[in-house]
């Protein structure tokens, strides 16, 4: 960087998040917004409670699951609660240190949420290809080195972006054309005061990395665990070996449908404005999504919510 770059740094003391710059309804994207919010928290809770009082919910494919409701949690608190006070002031403004953690807690979480999916393919493809060496494998205390594994090396793998944000140069413009601090607008913004390839082509590498290896791995795992399935001789068995995993299938299609279209490329000049909802669709409606999809499509799941919601 040169000593002009360096008088230039951190220049911006804070950022504008546009949103949804729509005034005229503003108060009705609150209200469906904030609705999403409370039902996101109650479904998950409600999924690390079954998991909690029920006994047989006490395996490591349902410590998993209360450790991925968790995150989703954690993943919807990093982002909504901001977004919802912007929808009620006019001044929709975040300062440059507010701004880097949401960054970095926003995609640290979803790095983990990423390790996670990937684990919990490993433990489906356990359960169905090698049910014999299930029990001797995937022990409680395997589970837990896995679950500390994930939630340790997902907020570590972020650090080097965020180090390298720090260093960027924001000395022009400052309107942030999403409803966070999103990696590819922060960078589109440095890039207006002075180029950075070589600061894209590390987050951008280091973004592709994480979620094809892990994408690549979840596919891989569920090719064998389809080609397991098919080889069932009866239709039954055939249905209940594949409806352990289809839950988990179906929420890594929601997560990474979108977060492919987002992140692969960060600081590439997506369409104008597409960004955001593709953000908003892996950030605020998956987590959403996945209690229902866990509870319908899964009958130990359903049967324990039941006794939640009995209070018994």
């Amino acid at each position: 960087m040169t000593s002009e770059a360096r008088n230039l740094s951190h220049t911006v003391t804070e950022f504008i998040l546009l949103g949804f710059p729509c005034h005229e309804i503003q108060l009705f994207l609150f209200s469906i917004f904030f609705v999403t919010y409370i039902l996101t928290l109650l479904g998950n809770m409600a999924i690390l409670c079954a998991v909690r009082w029920d006994h047989q919910l006490h395996t490591p494919m349902y410590i998993l699951l209360a450790n991925f409701s968790f995150l989703e949690i954690c993943y919807v608190n990093s982002d909504v609660p901001n977004m919802l006070v912007n929808f009620l002031f006019k001044t929709k403004t975040i300062s440059f240190t507010q701004c880097l953690l949401q960054l970095y807690f926003f995609f640290s979480l979803g790095t983990t949420e990423c390790l996670f999916l990937s684990v919990m393919a490993y433990d489906c493809f356990l359960a169905i290809c090698h049910p014999l060496h299930y029990l001797t494998v995937m022990t409680t205390k395997f589970c837990s080195s896995l679950v500390i594994f994930c939630w340790v090396y997902g907020f570590l793998w972020f650090l080097i972006p965020v180090v390298l944000v720090t260093q960027l140069s924001f000395c022009g413009p400052n309107v942030i054309d999403d409803f966070l601090c999103d990696l590819g607008p922060l960078l589109d913004l440095a890039s207006a005061c002075i180029p950075i390839p070589g600061t894209v082509l590390i987050c951008g590498t280091m973004s592709s990395l994480l979620i094809f290896a892990t994408f690549f791995y979840i596919s891989g795992s569920y090719t064998l665990v389809l080609r397991a399935v098919m080889q069932v001789p009866s239709a039954a068995g055939r249905k209940k070996a594949f409806s352990t995993c289809s839950s988990h299938l179906a929420v890594v299609f929601l997560f990474y449908g979108s977060v492919m279209i987002t992140y692969v490329s960060p600081g590439s000049g997506q369409a104008q404005g597409m960004q955001k909802f593709t953000t908003l669709f892996y950030s605020v409606l998956t987590p959403l999504f996945n209690p229902m999809i866990y509870s319908l499509w899964n009958k130990e799941m359903k049967d324990a919510l039941k006794k939640v919601l009995r209070g018994s």
